[in-house]
């Protein structure tokens, strides 16, 4: 699985909005890649932020 769908599968399961450290935590992946598919998915629009430094799929 690629790492874009993966952090978007960690926070669909989550439920909840979260910030990048919580993705890394519950995705098993490092902060730095975590970091790297969220800005992929905010230029997509992919993701949103409905509270500030949180985020969640733009289509849940």
């Amino acid at each position: 699985m690629e790492a874009t769908e993966l952090v978007l599968q960690t926070m669909r399961d989550a439920g909840e909005p979260l910030n990048a450290g919580k993705i890394a935590a519950a995705s098993g992946l490092d902060r730095k890649v975590v970091d790297k598919a969220m800005a992929e998915l905010k230029r997509s629009g992919a993701i949103v932020s409905p509270i500030r430094c949180k985020w969640e799929p733009a289509n849940k």
